[in-house]
């Protein structure tokens, strides 16, 4: 549900350290006439416009069950406080702001700050208080900034904003909750409750499949999830039906069309994307057995703080040296 905002060189999710950069036979392919950072500009619109276009309608039609101030307050904090945090590092690394240049980049700069406010403001639960979203959003915000790992030369943030902020809020304040599944189509009834999950999946498929390139990791997710649920199963007596169920709702809908599959800290070759798909539904079975509630976030999370590992590790592994041509011919 969100992709990022960033400081310079923090925009995309990078290979891990240890995987050489994307080639042909890697790389999901590059939709032509587009370079990369058109790609990304034009992915962070479409994402912006559908959470917008959807939270206009959650709150006027879907049945939204939090206040109709909250989006407004939530995208206002985001914005200000993701102009704060990127003013300010750009002070204390002596480069120019991201967010300079003119109408067009701090537009641009703006719209993961968009998504990520939305995101929170739709996805949390903070009964009649506004501060916890505007805690989350900044939390959020300000995990680009404070866990950041050099992968392949550039400078990329490790969490998922929206993510994380949700995240942190659950941890911190028990009494705060996820946002009911059911407020999603509280007031759609007979083909709306069936055209409405379609058309969010078949939007979230087409940007995956043609800006993001994230379709391998939404694949391995999909194919791990129904795995362990099917494991799950069979080993332990879980109901199959009951371990399948959350597949069918919208919000797991949004999560993997929309959260999982975040650029800024998500992998991008294929293969580690793959990996990162298949490690999140395994860590998410594992929570289930742990009996730790809202699973998909906390899965995320973790997921992406073993990725950052495996990075670190790697960074530290000396860079193999060329093999002596008389070892090689001996």
């Amino acid at each position: 549900m969100t992709t990022t905002s960033t400081p310079p060189d923090v925009h995309r999710g990078g290979a891990p350290a240890a995987d050489a950069r994307p080639t042909a036979s890697t790389a999901p392919p590059a939709r032509p006439g587009l370079t990369p950072e058109q790609r990304r500009v034009k992915a962070l619109a479409r994402f912006a416009t559908s959470i917008t276009v959807f939270n206009i309608l959650g709150h006027l039609l879907l049945g939204f069950e939090q206040a109709p101030i909250t989006p407004i307050v939530v995208v206002l904090v985001s914005y200000a406080t993701a102009l704060l945090f990127e003013l300010l590092d750009a002070w204390v690394t002596g480069r120019t702001p991201t967010c300079a240049g003119g109408a067009k980049a701090l537009v641009v700069f703006l719209l993961p700050a968009h998504i990520t406010g939305l995101a929170c403001g739709m996805l949390l639960w903070g009964n009649e208080s506004l501060w916890p979203y505007i805690f989350a959003v900044t939390v959020g915000n300000a995990s680009k900034y404070l866990v950041r790992l050099r992968v392949n030369g550039k400078v990329r943030h490790v969490f998922n904003p929206s993510n994380t902020g949700i995240v942190v809020a659950l941890l911190l304040f028990p009494w705060v909750g996820i946002a009911p599944p059911y407020h999603f189509t509280s007031f759609t009834t007979g083909t709306l409750d069936w055209l409405l999950p379609l058309g969010v999946l078949m939007a979230g498929t087409v940007l995956n499949a043609k800006l993001t390139g994230k379709m391998p990791l939404i694949l391995a997710w999909l194919g791990a999830f129904a795995l362990q649920a099917v494991l799950r199963w069979l080993l332990l007596d879980h109901s199959l039906l009951g371990a399948l169920a959350p597949m069918t709702g919208l919000a797991f809908i949004l999560f993997t069309n929309y959260m999982i599959t975040d650029p800024g800290s998500t992998p991008f070759v294929t293969r580690n994307q793959v990996v990162f798909g298949v490690t999140a539904a395994a860590v998410y079975a594992t929570l289930v057995l742990a009996e730790v509630s809202f699973g998909l976030f906390f899965a995320l999370v973790a997921t992406c703080v073993l990725r950052a590992v495996v990075l670190v590790v790697a960074s530290k592994r000396p860079a193999p040296t060329p093999a002596d041509p008389d070892a090689v011919r001996s």
